[in-house]
């Protein structure tokens, strides 16, 4: 079944083609990038297949971004069944996607990675410290020998050692690269070789003075660190996209647990939320079988409301349910 793939959102109403098949859907003074596509399950796809859409999509986004135009990244895997739903789509995400542009306007994202330089040597530093040292020296003289608890306590020991490194130069490097950021985001840590895995949010303006100051602590943590710097990026740490679809099935569940009648505040819902988690918290109930999974089914459901429930109140009628099925958000 064929549909939309939408790539991003750009901050102008234009319908045209971008390039090779890309093109734009305009709802007021917004646009959505998108492709003719087949409708295709991302959950269950192979990782080297899923790898190359990855590198499709980032491409036509980073496409888009070098034409000078300030993108909003979607979701990799974003479908709408046709140009209405597209539309629909922009509608129900309208307000977010005017506040995200007013947040990213004229700022690009830079990833930094930072890794050691010679692994072997800081793991040589760390087991030489004064505490590990004399703990190895006091097994080796032991006569009786070393054993597993030995060795598993040494290890510990050097890796809470390497683990404080880390984030003592992680910490020193944030410090140097904050003043030039209006926003960081911290990834995974790959492997034990990796010190910094960070996204920046900066100006453009700021982008010379950026690589600057990486240069500069290149220089500081001679041959102990290595740094990458990627970029300029579109913002895809701090603002990318997701479209959501919600099932009624689902809110009035959840309103009901809740004992939510069909309308409720922001504020009705929490306290509604906060009632029954007193009530089913498993610390209040440790003898009553089944609490746990009790008090998880509350927190699940608080959460569907939340989250369906965007402005100061909302409406649980179906009709109702009908114009906010879609939900567009930032993706955690």
């Amino acid at each position: 079944m064929e549909g939309k793939y939408i790539y991003g959102i750009i901050n102008a109403n234009k319908e045209n083609k971008i390039s090779n098949g890309v093109y734009s859907i305009p709802y007021q003074d917004i646009s959505a990038v998108v492709s003719d596509s087949e409708m295709v399950d991302y959950t269950h796809m192979l990782k080297d297949a899923l790898a190359r859409l990855l590198i499709g999509h980032q491409t036509v986004i980073e496409r888009v971004m070098t034409a000078q135009t300030t993108i909003i990244p979607m979701r990799l895997g974003t479908h709408a069944l046709d140009e209405a739903e597209v539309s629909d789509i922009l509608s129900k995400g309208y307000n977010l996607i005017k506040r995200i542009f007013e947040r990213i306007s004229d700022k690009i994202e830079i990833d930094i990675t930072a890794t050691w330089g010679d692994l072997v040597s800081i793991i040589k530093e760390a087991g030489a410290e004064k505490e590990i040292r004399e703990l190895k020296e006091k097994l080796l003289s032991n006569p009786k020998g070393i054993n597993a608890d030995d060795q598993m306590k040494v290890g510990s020991m050097l890796k809470k050692a390497l683990d404080e490194r880390r984030e003592e130069f992680a910490k020193r490097i944030l410090e140097r690269l904050r003043d030039l950021s209006k926003d960081t985001r911290s990834h995974e840590l790959m492997d034990d070789k990796m010190v910094l895995n960070s996204a920046f949010l900066i100006n453009k303006a700021n982008h010379k003075d950026f690589e600057i100051k990486v240069e500069e602590l290149n220089i500081e943590f001679n041959e102990k660190l290595n740094f990458r710097c990627v970029g300029p990026l579109p913002p895809y740490s701090f603002y990318t996209l997701e479209v959501k679809k919600i099932r009624f099935e689902d809110i009035d569940r959840a309103r009901k647990r809740l004992g939510l009648d069909g309308f409720a505040t922001r504020d009705e819902i929490k306290k509604a939320y906060q009632r029954l988690a007193l009530t089913s918290h498993p610390d209040r109930n440790p003898n009553k079988s089944g609490i746990e999974k009790e008090f998880d089914e509350v927190t699940k459901d608080y959460r569907v409301l939340w989250e369906y429930c965007q402005g100061e109140n909302c409406s649980f009628d179906e009709q109702d349910f009908k114009k906010n099925s879609v939900l567009v958000k930032v993706r955690e």
